[in-house]
């Protein structure tokens, strides 16, 4: 008897308790490799902020910076796998799919209006279908940034200036060619290990947009940051196809509107960016030059025309992205 009112008790209870204490909502993890304050922290954020108030708790979006949940590739597979829902990739999908490769062309993005017109004839007719090939769905395009190099040996002049210099660089075999095209020795590496790379001796400098620079603090550890801006790159919110198709319709409508109407918040928070985070690094005490483009532009020829004849189909999306900006 004493059970059959416990039980009845515990009925009561349950039927009676308000949802959220029936009912948690459905944690959505966002994985990235972002330190505080970052483009890509800031980012994912804005985009948790927006999108959370609108699920109405029954999902809720979490965001994991500082590679909490891996690195770029360990990301990648863990959307595969499903235990990870969303990731922020950037250079790391050529190493995916060889055709994102286009992102890794020097001097190709000419400004962020130029990208929006790449986006809408390159990246989503050509690139996003490639990517859902190997099980990866692209649902917006962010931004990482203009990539910039930093060192502790000597201000980067002109390419033969990074002659024999450890350089970091991000898991996507195209950036190593670049480098190795300019004469540096680069070597692919975590972000998660880059500080203590650079702080060590055992990389002379990196690679990123002032953005990551910053937040890294890469600042207090290298002495010269030239202003090659030499790639620009986006970064795809991405999620893994299969647990996406098995989110219910409405949910995946909510969370595709809002990634994509979160890049206007990224493009002018990296705009500021642009100029505040100079400074910053400026009164941080590093020795910043404006190298000659030009003869970088002509040391890129090579890359061009390897990427051309490797990856099916690149040269024609190079000669439309190139007349996009025209």
């Amino acid at each position: 008897m004493k059970l059959l009112r416990l039980l009845v008790s515990l009925l009561a209870f349950v039927t009676l308790a308000p949802a959220s204490v029936r009912a948690e909502p459905v944690e959505l993890k966002f994985g990235h490799v972002g330190e505080p304050g970052s483009l890509f922290a800031l980012s994912a954020e804005e985009f948790a902020k927006r999108a959370n108030a609108k699920l109405a708790d029954k999902y809720k979006v979490v965001v994991y910076g500082s590679s909490q949940l891996g690195g770029d590739k360990e990301l990648l597979q863990k959307l595969k796998l499903g235990t990870v829902d969303f990731a922020l990739p950037s250079t790391v999908m050529s190493s995916e799919v060889d055709a994102f490769g286009i992102f890794e062309m020097p001097y190709l993005v000419k400004d962020r209006e130029h990208m929006k017109r790449i986006e809408k004839e390159v990246v989503w007719p050509k690139l996003a279908p490639l990517a859902e090939k190997k099980g990866l769905k692209i649902i917006a395009v962010w931004e990482n940034g203009y990539r910039h190099v930093t060192n502790n040996k000597r201000p980067i002049q002109k390419p033969e200036d990074l002659q024999g210099i450890k350089l970091r660089v991000p898991e996507g075999k195209w950036r190593v060619k670049m480098f190795q095209a300019y004469g540096a020795n680069p070597s692919p590496m975590k972000f998660s290990e880059v500080f203590t790379a650079l702080q060590t001796g055992v990389m002379d400098g990196q690679e990123n947009p002032f953005a990551q620079i910053y937040s890294a603090k890469f600042q207090e550890v290298q002495k010269y940051l030239s202003l090659t801006g030499h790639v620009y790159t986006p970064a795809y919110v991405t999620v893994g196809l299969k647990k996406w198709n098995q989110l219910p319709a409405e949910v995946r409508k909510v969370l595709e509107e809002t990634a994509k109407e979160t890049q206007a918040f990224v493009y002018q928070t990296a705009e500021r960016f642009d100029t505040e985070l100079l400074e910053k690094l400026k009164a941080a005490g590093m020795q910043v030059n404006t190298p000659d483009k030009d003869a970088f532009i002509a040391a890129s020829k090579p890359v061009y025309e390897e990427f051309g004849k490797e990856v099916a189909g690149a040269k024609e999306m190079i000669d439309r992205a190139i007349a996009l900006g025209k």
